[in-house]
């Protein structure tokens, strides 16, 4: 199939600013889902509210546009039922880490066969630019007029932290690496949690005077680098860009499935 083929093709243009990365991610996305032949029949989506959340709508997969922090207990419930579907969950800053935040570690703690997408602009760009878990200290925003005091998770820490078995970050400026992770994500058994820094220059570009769109992709190129790269050793303050963790442990809906057989086996002697 297409990569437009994977689209709901009515619904556009997309609801997204000139400039936001995650037209970039969707693209990065559909391309690993394309390079896998996967039906878009086995394929559901749940998402929650923010920009990234707008996602679900575009794609042409069975899909559920839940509440705001709610989408990964509602993929949970979606892959327990329905262990055999591909469930993909892209989130922003709030839906991840903010009113998801619980969600998230309890996810990871399972480690149910889910790819969770973390779309990471450092704001919230939907209600208008208030910070968010991931701005950082001295941050502007909406709700922060004089800068931010609050420090920022680190995503790939947290999620290695809470147990998930596969944790990888890109940036929307390395599409094609981005693409390569995602297919490795959404192969692999377990919870994946893959990180993409993207720009909002609507709101965290203007705030903090980072200038346009391609100049907050530049950052992007400029100020990471791929792990074990002779840049990332020579200047370890670069963000740190591949794969971090690839485990294979026990995947939540496998072990369930036996609790289910061996009560049946139970029941029936």
């Amino acid at each position: 199939m297409a990569v437009k083929d994977y689209l709901r093709q009515r619904f556009f243009p997309h609801m997204w600013c000139p400039g936001c990365g995650h037209g970039t991610i969707l693209n990065s996305l559909l391309r690993a889902i394309e390079e896998l032949e996967l039906d878009k029949k086995d394929i559901v989506m749940t998402s929650g509210i923010g920009c990234s959340a707008r996602i679900s709508g575009y794609v042409d997969f069975h899909s559920l546009h839940t509440m705001h922090g709610r989408a990964l207990p509602c993929a949970t419930g979606v892959k327990l039922s329905r262990p055999h579907l591909n469930v993909i969950v892209p989130m922003g800053d709030g839906d991840a880490l903010a009113i998801g935040g619980n969600h998230f570690i309890h996810a990871a703690r399972r480690n149910i066969d889910i790819t969770a997408i973390v779309m990471n602009n450092r704001i919230y760009g939907m209600t208008g630019g208030q910070f968010s878990p991931l701005s950082g200290v001295g941050i502007k925003a909406t709700t922060a007029p004089y800068t931010t005091i609050d420090n920022n998770f680190d995503v790939v820490e947290l999620a290695t932290a809470a147990g998930a078995s596969f944790v990888a970050r890109s940036t929307a400026y390395h599409a094609k690496e981005s693409t390569d992770i995602l297919k490795k994500a959404i192969q692999h058994k377990g919870f994946s949690v893959v990180e993409i820094l993207s720009q909002c220059p609507t709101h965290y570009g203007r705030k903090n005077k980072e200038g346009d769109a391609a100049s907050m992709l530049e950052f992007h190129k400029t100020n990471t680098a791929k792990i074990g790269s002779k840049a990332l050793e020579k200047n370890p303050s670069l963000t740190p860009r591949g794969i971090f963790v690839d485990l294979d442990k026990p995947e939540y809906c496998a072990e369930y499935e036996k609790i289910i057989a061996f009560a049946m086996k139970e029941k029936a002697s």
